[in-house]
């Protein structure tokens, strides 16, 4: 449904508005901080709204980006099984990030796109911290709902109380479905609360100055349509994204976040809605640095469409780091390693290892670089950094390393 620029900045000034200060200027609106489930006739109504609204099907979206999924009944399944032959580099849907430069952290702590939860469910993953909430398939992939409270949250069950550490990235995708997008509420040390809000701009709350970002795109270019959302903290600065461009720059942010929640406004017509949650710590990958001092460079953020080895764009921030590194050292060679989780069998890991590392050397000559320079190897899951037994260890296991030779 439509929905002007000016509207949406009216939605989101509500929202800052209520959300700035502290955790205790939050709990004035909570309405429900029980861990708690909608009934399965509230989660599919809800499910319809949503199609009604977007229509059926993949519309405009960023897909998952592990190697493979389990899936409810209702959504379609992804499959580890690789095409006939390696799909080509696209250059030209990747030519709006020509000059992205966001990077994700070294090493995830967190990582759910809710495809292990089923339909209508509250996350396992996750604890409610106010409102309401599903899982629920919307455009034929899983994602979270919020479908009550003003304002609704979740966080991330950790280990830890306090896990962020300087510096951090967190991503996820967002539906502009007419409604409110989503917040991340940041807490310090004292679990005062420092508000970022995602919709047409970036917007903050509880700063020491609060900030406003331009409008992103215009109205038929964002609503309607997912959204990828980026974050990077470091040295106390912030960064978000929208898609391809840096929204919003933070310089002296006057906090230090340790633990965050994710939420938004509550409603079963027009929920605030997100997957593809991704936490990572570390957030200053430096090609260059790692290649020259231990002749290998590893990095999560080259990401792919679930059980295929089609390139997601937001992967161009890396991707620009190792095309520059390559164009000003012509003298160095390099191989490309592609690396699965366990999920699937043995066999399509291994070729679709091979056919990810391909579709990312393909994606480097499009960029410049001589493919003669280029040799590319599929490990599949033979290599793991980590356990695959959680989601955090399946997706540091699913990688790209570049290795000079």
């Amino acid at each position: 449904m439509k929905q002007t620029i000016a509207s949406c900045a009216l939605l989101i000034a509500s929202i800052l508005f209520a959300s700035c200060g502290t955790l205790s200027s939050i709990s004035d609106t909570v309405q429900n901080t029980a861990l708690g489930k909608v009934n399965d006739k509230a989660s599919q109504t809800t499910g319809n709204v949503m199609d009604t609204l977007l229509g059926n099907g993949h519309q405009n979206g960023p897909a998952h980006t592990d190697s493979s999924a389990s899936n409810p009944a209702n959504v379609p399944a992804a499959t580890n099984a690789p095409a006939a032959n390696a799909p080509a580099a696209s250059p030209q849907s990747f030519a709006a990030y020509q000059n992205y430069d966001f990077k994700p952290g070294d090493t995830i702590i967190f990582s759910d796109d809710f495809t292990s939860d089923q339909d209508g469910e509250f996350p396992a993953h996750w604890d409610l911290q106010a409102g309401q909430g599903v899982v629920n398939a919307v455009q034929g992939a899983e994602a979270f709902c919020m479908t009550a409270g003003n304002y609704g949250m979740i966080s991330p069950r950790m280990t830890t109380t306090n896990y962020l550490t300087d510096p951090f990235t967190i991503e996820f995708d967002y539906l502009a479905n007419g409604g409110y997008a989503p917040m991340v509420h940041f807490f310090d040390a004292a679990h005062d609360s420092h508000d970022v809000s995602f919709g047409h701009s970036v917007e903050t709350g509880g700063f020491t100055k609060n900030f406003s970002g331009n409008d992103v795109g215009s109205d038929a270019d964002y609503n309607g349509k997912w959204h990828h959302a980026a974050i990077i903290y470091k040295n106390g600065q912030l960064k978000a994204y929208i898609d391809n461009t840096r929204a919003l720059v933070v310089p002296q942010c006057g906090f230090v976040p340790v633990s965050l929640y994710i939420g938004g406004v509550g409603s079963e017509t027009q929920p605030t809605t997100f997957r593809n949650v991704r936490i990572a710590s570390g957030g200053s990958a430096n090609a260059i640095g790692n290649i020259l001092t231990n002749g290998k460079f590893v990095t999560h953020g080259i990401t792919f469409d679930a059980g295929k080895a089609t390139i997601l764009p937001q992967s161009m921030g890396v991707l620009n780091d190792v095309a520059k590194f390559l164009k000003s050292n012509s003298n160095v060679n390099m191989e490309i390693d592609g690396h699965t989780d366990s999920d699937g069998s043995a066999s399509s890991n291994m070729t679709l290892s091979q056919q990810r590392a391909d579709a990312v050397k393909a994606q480097l000559v499009a960029m410049g670089i001589d493919g003669s320079r280029l040799t590319t190897k599929g490990f599949g899951a033979t290599v793991p950094i980590v356990r695959n037994d959680t989601p955090e260890g399946k997706a540091n296991n699913r990688r790209v390393e570049f290795v000079k030779t």
